[in-house]
């Protein structure tokens, strides 16, 4: 039998409570409930988001959860007003950044052509920058799932100072921010109003 012959393998497919958790019904929240997230959550959505793709397997997302007063009342001071309640009351925060020495982990990510990567990228901090700024934005939309899955909603907000936040979490690091992500459960009136999707004419074509 040639390969051309064998039955295609079929792939699970998502019921529809698991596409209303993690995409039809899933909000944005922007108050949340005292419940505690638990580091075992916590765990739980990185192991998921673990999982996403990226180039060459590159993996440059990086996450610091924040889940003190302490860390919090650190990370507010750099955050755009409007967004200082909404993760003084989340029960966790997660700063996602990036890696921009991501390529020193290459030969474990990518063992067959490891030490070649690594060595090519060593020398382009810019186009590094660019890699690790795309690909962790791919996985950080896998992270958001991540969250929904786990049972738990996400708030994520770009609104604040990233070379603040840099300098009092990841000084001295190769860890860039870009994202904050506050993670609870839902609050009292926890979602804005439904907004609309983009027409499905004006989003999609075919060749």
């Amino acid at each position: 039998m040639s390969i051309t012959d064998r039955a295609p393998q079929l792939l699970d497919v998502l019921d529809d409570a698991g596409r209303k958790i993690l995409f039809t019904e899933a909000r944005t929240a922007n108050t949340f409930a005292t419940t505690a997230v638990t580091d075992d959550e916590l765990a739980t959505i990185w192991e998921l988001a673990r999982w996403s793709p990226s180039a060459a397997n590159g993996q440059p997302l990086r996450v610091l959860f924040v889940r003190t007063r302490e860390g919090k009342e650190r990370l507010i001071r750099h955050l755009d007003e409007g967004n200082r309640a909404k993760t003084l009351s989340a029960p966790a925060v997660a700063i996602l950044a990036y890696d921009v020495d991501f390529h020193d982990q290459m030969p474990t990510v990518f063992p067959a052509r490891g030490e070649m990567l690594r060595a090519a990228f060593a020398d382009q901090t810019e186009k590094r920058e660019s890699i690790a700024g795309y690909n962790s934005a791919l996985q950080t939309g896998v992270f958001l799932l991540a969250v929904r899955a786990a049972g738990l909603a996400a708030g994520p907000m770009a609104g604040f100072d990233r070379a603040g936040v840099d300098e009092e979490f990841f000084a001295g690091t190769s860890w860039r921010s870009h994202l904050v992500v506050n993670i609870g459960h839902p609050g009292a009136d926890p979602w804005f109003p439904r907004l609309p999707r983009v027409p499905v004419e004006d989003a999609i074509a075919w060749a």
